[in-house]
């Protein structure tokens, strides 16, 4: 769950370090006063996207901080250890920083993070109900992605659009085939001419290279012979040769050693060098033996480094790069000859056809028992939300063509009466039934959902009465085995948090601050009746008020 959450110069606040604690805890406050302003910091450090904007007026950067029990799920273990991301005792802590000019950087317990990891790491952090949420549910998009959600469907959903687009591909290639057989014709001819002359050079970069050396070493075979000859002359077999004067100093300071011992370790050195030329000239001797011209050879390695170079220059590219152009065009051409075979190009069209339908009976059948849960779960929950005798279903409206979606569409369908035949949820709903019947879908699906810390963030938007004491408890009875976050508005639902902050704006050096008061006994009476009474609180609305908490905790 979220422990700490450290904000810094974000939006309208300057600094706030809250401590956060189990249950269902509701952020209260006037409008405008900062509430969302939390959750969208939070939303930041979990890789939301980040605008200078977002600076409060006259600083440099924002700088957010949360710190999270890290999640034991299998999966995110796995991803910890091949991110290489060092493990704090069963903790995660996030830091983000975003500057005046929007670039931002990030942290994950101290080691330098992408956005796109905050973004892989927030899937088993928390999940987020926007205050307009509801709205989403009615295009058919996002009621696939719940439902398949719900049926913990969603690699499989994955696999299956996957597989939809192999076979649209295998289609496309096999009508593509049909009307570019011409120039795929004229195109593979020149690629088999193509290949077969890189083919017949049979180039090696490894031979290339000691073809390069070789023929360094015959071009320059003159100058190779003049200069070893020199040396030779110098070393050993010339007047005053150098390995000769070595033999006779060593021999004569031999003689002087037996007269001075200290003469020993200057002879030593000067018996070492006599050695080591001795052994230089012996080396250079068999050197000059092998040393040949042979005109023949050079000519030969000339004409074949020539042809190497003449390709290369030919198709504009580096010789040692031809080994790579020749593995292109193979592949390529081995594409296009099976593109010109109708038989195989059926036979690929036949297969991923195949593979996509087993994957979407799959999905289907995953889909159908899924649909029936949520559709009498959502039921059950609208008896209770002011809409006795309603209905929910999740329709699966079968597609015999199949789509990237699968073999249906998934259609949520709503009846407000018991005498009405379902119909469209957004051409049934009116506007506070959608947002009722959104709400319990967001609660209902939560449950299922492996986050530890759920967050809902104005979703109680559009109800109110006995209607928002239901939402509380949903939300209540939701926190029992999750953390809970909920702004709101309604006395009725913040009455059955476990915790509850009221968020509120100050004057401070000329500048409007958000601040956060924990609320404990009277405090927390007093924000309820506010919540009830408005600007006027009465004895009676401070009653009401305490009754209202006296009861969310019966």
């Amino acid at each position: 769950m979220l422990r700490r959450l450290l904000i810094r110069d974000f939006v309208i606040v300057d600094r706030l370090e809250l401590e956060f604690g189990p249950g269902f805890g509701a952020l209260t406050g006037e409008t405008g006063a900062g509430k969302s302003i939390l959750l969208d910091a939070l939303g930041i450090a979990l890789g939301g996207r980040a605008e200078g904007a977002m600076v409060r007026q006259g600083c440099d950067r924002t700088e957010i901080t949360a710190e999270l029990d890290r999640p034991d799920h299998p999966a995110c273990l796995a991803w910890l250890s091949e991110q290489g991301i060092p493990d704090e005792d069963g903790a995660l802590l996030i830091r983000r920083a975003v500057d005046a000019g929007g670039r931002s950087r990030s942290w994950i317990n101290g080691a330098a993070a992408t956005v796109g990891q905050l973004r892989d790491l927030a899937e088993w952090l928390a999940d987020i109900h926007g205050q307009h949420a509801h709205h989403a549910l009615v295009r058919g998009e996002p009621q696939r992605h719940l439902l398949d959600s719900q049926a913990g469907a969603a690699v499989l959903a994955d696999d299956v659009a996957r597989a939809y687009r192999a076979w649209r591909d295998a289609l496309a290639a096999r009508d593509g085939a049909v009307a570019d057989l011409e120039a795929a014709a004229r195109e593979r001819d020149l690629l088999a001419w193509q290949v077969q002359e890189l083919s017949d050079l049979g180039f090696d970069p490894g031979a290339w290279e000691d073809l390069n050396l070789e023929h360094g070493r015959l071009a320059h075979g003159v100058a190779l012979l003049e200069g070893a000859d020199g040396v030779l002359e110098g070393l050993g077999e010339g007047d005053g040769a150098v390995a000769v004067q070595l033999d006779r100093m060593t021999a004569r300071l031999a003689a002087l050693a037996d007269i001075d011992p200290r003469l020993a370790d200057v002879r030593e050195l000067l018996s070492g060098a006599a050695i080591a030329a001795g052994e230089a000239l012996h080396e250079l001797r068999r050197y000059r033996d092998r040393l040949e011209l042979d005109p023949q050879r050079l000519a030969q390695i000339e004409g074949r480094i020539a042809e190497v170079n003449g390709l290369a220059r030919k198709h504009r590219v580096a010789p040692e790069a031809l080994p790579g152009l020749l593995e292109t065009w193979t592949a390529r051409l081995e594409g296009l000859t099976r593109a010109s075979d109708p038989e195989a190009l059926a036979r690929e069209v036949t297969r991923t056809e195949a593979a996509y339908r087993d994957a979407a009976e799959k999905l289907s059948a995953r889909r159908a028992p899924a649909a029936r849960a949520l559709g009498e779960a959502v039921t059950q929950a609208m008896q209770t939300l002011a809409m006795v005798g309603g209905r929910f279903e999740v329709a699966l409206i079968p597609d015999p063509e199949g789509s990237a979606g699968g073999l249906e569409k998934v259609e949520f369908q709503v009846a407000a009466n018991a005498e009405q035949t379902p119909r469209p949820l957004g051409k049934v709903a009116s506007g506070g039934e959608l947002s009722r019947i959104g709400l319990a879908i967001q609660v209902i699906t939560s449950q299922q959902v492996a986050t530890p810390t759920l967050i809902f963030d104005e979703v109680d938007v559009g109800i109110g009465g006995g209607v928002a004491e239901v939402v509380g408890k949903m939300l209540r009875d939701l926190g029992g085995a999750r953390q809970v976050l909920c702004v709101t508005h309604l006395p009725q639902v913040a009455a059955q948090a476990d915790w509850q902050w009221a968020i509120s704006k100050t004057r401070r050096d000329d500048q409007t601050l958000s601040t956060v008061e924990v609320l404990d006994g009277d405090a927390r009476v007093d924000e309820i009746a506010r919540m009830l009474g408005g600007v006027t609180i009465t004895g009676t609305t401070r009653a009401h008020a305490a009754e209202m908490l006296g009861r969310a905790r019966r």
